[in-house]
């Protein structure tokens, strides 16, 4: 079996912490490790690194990189960079195309499709639901994992189970799937946990790779005929695909699905509310990330970033701050943060795209002040690695070295500045700041000018292959 990992998404649901540069599959909750690295270590208790394949966007290419080349370098042979974002029927096709061309997959192996940023507990009994799904799919079943609800939940899809199917010798039943449903109302929802026949969605599947192409064939054809050439050649045409789900194009439609029902531990951390169910809680049943004082209140969710927090007297809230926002909601009313967003989106606040901090290959860079003709940075570069040669053209900037050691080149002249030093870059200069040294280098950034946006860059060389006007 292989792994698929679906790593693309750039959702705004649980804002203001995630953001479309900054998902949350890349996000840590009461842990020191991302979803998606979470994601990757429970696959990796079944099956190998190089069996493990992460599908993302060159957007995100070096935060996936930088995240699971902590686990296991290995893990970044196998990154597949779509060019545009297609929703997970083309992804799951360019995935297929991969495997058989570039790893040299029979049409014979399972592959196993999941997202990047859901939770699932306990890891070695979902190894066991692994090894089910395996089996099934090489009956010929194409498989959809369904959780077993314990609430009526309005947030996710449903699956309505059928008869039994074949296999079901083990304690692991499977059943056809006769109808998938979208997102109910709460009464219908209540409605669907009485019945205990219909399970959530989990937007995880397994199948060979010849029914997945066969039914690619019989219910997706504009996409089926997308594959008839080589890796490259869907890769060319990967713009031209439908933007559909597999849900929509293979799952809703084939006689071949089957749902396995998990009766495990899982959450898709698709709203604030999920968020809170799953992490540790005190006596007041509240949970407390950052410096918190939490007076006389109950149930609630508090996440701080550098200031601190205090409540009085309040329950059932959820609030969330970072250094340009602060969210603020009742329980209960967090899947409406969509709304939050679409609205900042209308009045096109950067607050939806980017936070103060923005990762780039290099390293980062924190805006601590700006306004009219001015911007203030702090910028970390990482041990070893350079931005690119590049010239603004309304834009001077004055760089000061506050810890390690800069090797700066400015007009064709290069020097060294260390700890306490500085030096100025004119506009219109051709320039590039590196640390060759092996701790991280911090400085200021002064930019003064007319316009003082992240556009005003002309890239003439470019260690990371970036050829976008973004620094």
């Amino acid at each position: 079996m292989r792994a698929v990992v679906l790593a693309g998404g750039s959702g705004t649901r649980l804002w203001p912490l995630s953001r479309k540069s900054y998902p949350k599959q890349f996000l840590k909750f009461g842990n020191d490790q991302s979803l998606l690295q979470r994601t990757i270590r429970r696959l990796l208790l079944s099956i190998s690194a190089e069996h493990i394949i992460i599908i993302t966007n060159k957007e995100y290419q070096f935060l996936v990189r930088d995240q699971v080349g902590e686990i296991n370098r290995n893990l970044e042979n196998n990154i597949i960079l779509e060019p545009v974002g297609r929703n997970t029927a083309p992804a799951i096709a360019l995935a297929v195309k991969y495997v058989v061309d570039k790893l040299g997959g029979k049409e014979d192996e399972v592959l196993f499709i999941c997202p990047s940023d859901h939770i699932v507990s306990p890891e070695d009994r979902f190894g066991e639901y692994l090894k089910k799904a395996e089996s099934l799919s090489k009956e010929g079943y194409i498989v959809t994992f369904g959780i077993q609800p314990y609430k009526p939940e309005t947030g996710y899809g449903y699956i309505k189970r059928g008869m039994g199917v074949s296999g079901n010798k083990d304690d692991l039943k499977a059943f056809k799937a006769e109808r998938f449903i979208e997102k109910p109302t709460l009464e219908v929802a209540a409605e669907y946990l009485k019945s205990k026949e219909y399970y959530w969605n989990s937007g995880m599947f397994a199948f060979s790779i010849r029914a997945i192409l066969d039914e690619f064939k019989e219910h997706a054809t504009e996409i089926h005929q997308n594959l008839s050439g080589n890796y490259q050649d869907i890769m060319n045409s990967f713009e031209k695909m439908p933007n559909i789900s597999i849900d929509y194009a293979v799952m809703e439609k084939s006689d071949r699905v089957v749902v396995l029902p998990l009766e495990i531990k899982w959450s898709d951390i698709g709203s604030w509310d999920s968020v809170y169910e799953i992490l540790e809680k005190n006596g007041n049943r509240n949970v407390k990330i950052g410096e918190i004082l939490d007076v006389n209140t109950k149930n609630s969710l508090i996440i701080g970033n550098k200031r601190l927090i205090s409540t009085v007297g309040v329950k059932d809230l959820l609030i969330v701050e970072t250094d340009d926002a602060i969210l603020i909601s009742k329980k209960g009313e967090t899947q409406k943060v969509k709304d939050i967003v679409k609205h900042l989106e209308m009045l096109g606040r950067k607050e939806i795209n980017e936070h103060i901090t923005t990762h780039r290959p290099w390293g980062s860079y924190t805006i601590l002040e700006e306004g009219p003709r001015y911007k203030i940075k702090r910028i970390m570069v990482n041990a070893e690695q350079k931005l690119s040669h590049q010239m603004h053209h309304h834009r001077s900037e004055h760089w000061i070295v506050v810890k390690g050691t800069a090797r700066v080149t400015i007009g064709g002249k290069e020097e060294f500045v260390h700890e306490n030093e500085s030096t100025y870059v004119p506009k219109s200069t051709l320039h590039r700041l590196e640390n060759p040294g092996k701790v991280p280098l911090e400085l200021i950034e002064v930019q003064n000018g007319e316009y003082v946006e992240e556009d005003d860059i002309i890239r003439f060389e470019d260690v990371y292959g970036r050829v976008t006007n973004n620094k």
